[in-house]
């Protein structure tokens, strides 16, 4: 009867919206998953000292890092009670402009459970801070942390690599520039000791 059939078509209706809903609140949930941080990370590219690391901006090779006590550290002054935690790196400047945007450019893990700052970066070849760097100009340059002397020293470190990408023009200021930080990399070196810290290292 016509009857019937409308009852056998509000059915087969009503399953498939039940099936659609179905569907959406699955890809919702997955959405919101993922946006919870339940979706894993993508694996970040691991460096090591000599690796050419592209940057964004820069263009880094890390070099070697070691620890020092001394009250100044190629120009960087460190307070009563602290230490120096430094990488050597060659560091190009990969744009058409001048530039100290760099202070971000490493970002340490911890070390022995303590937040670290942003580094002082200094020119090794004049052991003072480091000014404009030059477009297309490669220099040795020391990231310097400042850390409490409590700090256990590590026998490693791992660094960040963190890069900007250019916009022609940015949504927020309409201006050209070098925005969005994100890592593109870390690095894991050996940390070298004097023989007074060796000791206390971990």
């Amino acid at each position: 009867t016509t009857e019937g059939q409308v009852r056998v078509a509000f059915g087969k209706l009503r399953a498939r919206l039940a099936a659609g809903i179905g569907s959406t609140i699955a890809v919702c949930a997955a959405t919101v998953y993922g946006i919870l941080g339940a979706a894993p990370l993508p694996a970040v590219t691991g460096y090591t000292a000599g690796s050419r690391i592209e940057a964004g901006q820069w263009l880094v090779i890390p070099r070697r890092a070691w620890v020092s006590e001394e009250k100044k550290v190629l120009g960087v002054r460190l307070q009563e009670g602290e230490r120096a935690l430094v990488v050597e790196a060659d560091l190009s400047n990969r744009t058409q402009a001048s530039t100290r945007d760099y202070a971000k450019l490493l970002k340490l893990q911890s070390v022995g459970g303590v937040s670290v700052p942003d580094p002082e970066v200094a020119l090794v070849r004049e052991a003072r801070p480091l000014p404009l760097l030059h477009p297309g100009l490669a220099e040795r340059v020391a990231f310097v942390w400042k850390l409490p002397a409590s700090a256990v020293l590590p026998t490693s470190l791992e660094a960040d690599v963190v890069a900007k990408t250019y916009k022609p023009v940015d949504n927020l200021y309409g201006t050209p520039g070098w925005f969005n930080p994100r890592v593109v990399g870390r690095i894991t070196m050996a940390v070298e000791m004097t023989e007074n810290l060796a000791g206390r290292a971990s």
